[in-house]
């Protein structure tokens, strides 16, 4: 069985709804995840930016705004009026329900609710298309199987056995349906797997039934070797290992979360990355087999500060690195990049949300200068440094560039370097010229 997860640009108006409907239906017995139709999400969190402001008007009117959009897709989309009328009829009971939230106290489990609805709205659209072209498809609630654990994770033994229930109670089905993102916490509460969730759901189905392979669909001919904003003429990487694909999505690969590949790579299940505009095209495959000798790719993550602590007690001393980890660890902050001396240690985070604060803590112990506007750039393949030869070749590439930090050694697959946005185009151009030859 194979999993085949749309994103939302593919199933953003009524046209690439048609279109997927041609690829799944044409496909064997595999199991479809859909996200919700592109800027719906968006939508819902305004409706729900209204309602905690004590805005009813305001939210009524977006969630007019977004069911005029939906019944303007109804009534493109399908051939026959029943077909039609059934989409309509859950679409306004959707909004009507959607509505009802403007009468009640509001919080954050109804505003989970809220935002659940997207992937049920575009899943039944497409169910009653697929049911109107007699594909015998069969819809299995994620709401009924996908669950998260007292600590918030996914419950893996859960997952697996509910859906597999759900499924051999219908083992005729040609086609299976569901829902991405969305999913029940410890409370069965409604919650959802946060941004990238349907990637996630994917991921998760995949591992729980140990599929031949989980197919992400997008509107892009897989993983680019560089970033086609600022340079032209990329190529899409035919390969990665799981490891490469997640240190580029982290870095600023959009195309991919970070994380939501997980269960499928420790479940040793392929991830192929693909596009719903050229379904010929063979896009990047993702699985856990190595790839020797090559530098496979460049990503480059925005809005990067680096902080800079500067001490004599450093020297010799013991303890003096838990001290300042502790107080990243006190404001939850993640660090990106480190780099330590005798006497200074500096760090890159992108989450400034408790900068000053943490600046102020730092101050105890030495020091402390902030860099603004940084770009953290990651160049991806196999970075063993067995393979003599490989880090100059990067520097070389970055030689005009002004470098505030570089990492390299931390994994077998990057070298990163730390550089003012204002550089970063052309470090990324600088980059290709040096690495892909074409």
């Amino acid at each position: 069985m194979i999993i085949k997860k749309f994103g939302g640009t593919s199933v953003g108006n009524a046209a690439r709804i048609r279109n997927v409907a041609d690829l799944i239906a044409s496909g064997g017995k595999d199991l479809v995840v859909l996200s919700a139709m592109s800027g719906t999400t968006n939508t819902l969190v305004e409706i729900t930016g209204y309602l905690y402001n004590r805005n009813p008007e305001g939210a009524l009117d977006t969630i007019g705004r977004l069911e005029g959009r939906y019944l303007s897709v109804i009534g493109e989309l399908y051939q026959t009026e029943a077909a039609a009328q059934k989409a309509r009829q859950f679409v306004q009971d959707t909004f009507a329900f959607l509505g009802s939230f403007s009468k009640q106290l509001f919080g954050p489990v109804q505003e989970r609710i809220i935002l659940a609805q997207g992937e049920l709205l575009s899943t039944h659209l497409m169910l009653f298309l697929l049911e109107e072209r007699d594909v015998n498809v069969v819809m299995l609630p994620a709401l009924s199987f996908m669950k998260l654990d007292v600590q918030g994770e996914p419950d893996a033994d859960y997952i697996r056995t509910h859906l597999l229930a759900l499924m051999e109670a219908r083992p005729d089905a040609s086609l299976y349906l569901t829902q991405g993102y969305i999913c029940r916490n410890a409370h069965d509460e409604i919650d959802n797997l946060q941004r990238g969730g349907s990637d996630y759901t994917a991921s998760l189905i995949g591992a729980a039934l140990g599929a031949e392979e989980v197919q992400i669909w997008t509107d892009i001919d897989g993983m680019q070797d560089n970033d086609p904003r600022y340079v032209k003429g990329t190529s899409a990487v035919r390969h990665l290992h799981f490891e490469e694909a997640a240190e580029l999505a982290y870095f600023g690969a959009k195309i991919l979360h970070p994380t939501c590949i997980q269960p499928a790579r420790y479940a040793n299940v392929p991830v192929r990355l693909l596009n719903t505009m050229e379904p010929q095209a063979p896009g990047t495959l993702i699985n856990n087999v190595p790839e020797p000798g090559i530098i496979k790719a460049v990503a480059a993550k925005d809005n990067i500060v680096a902080i800079k602590i500067k001490s004599s007690r450093m020297l010799l001393a013991h303890g003096f690195l838990r001290k300042v980890f502790e107080i990243f660890e006190s404001y939850r902050t993640s660090i990106d990049m480190i780099c330590t001396s005798e006497v200074g240690v500096s760090m890159s985070i992108d989450d400034t949300r408790y900068l000053s604060e943490i600046v102020h803590d730092l101050k105890k112990y030495g020091t402390v200068t902030v860099d603004l506007d940084m770009c953290l750039i990651c160049v991806v393949g196999d970075m063993e440094w067995e393979n003599v030869g490989f880090e100059s070749k990067v520097l070389g590439a970055m030689q005009d560039i002004p470098l505030r930090m570089v990492s390299y050694g931390g994994s077998n697959y990057n070298i990163s370097f730390l550089v003012k946005e204002e550089d970063k185009e052309r470090a990324l151009k600088a980059l290709s010229k040096h690495l892909f030859v074409k």
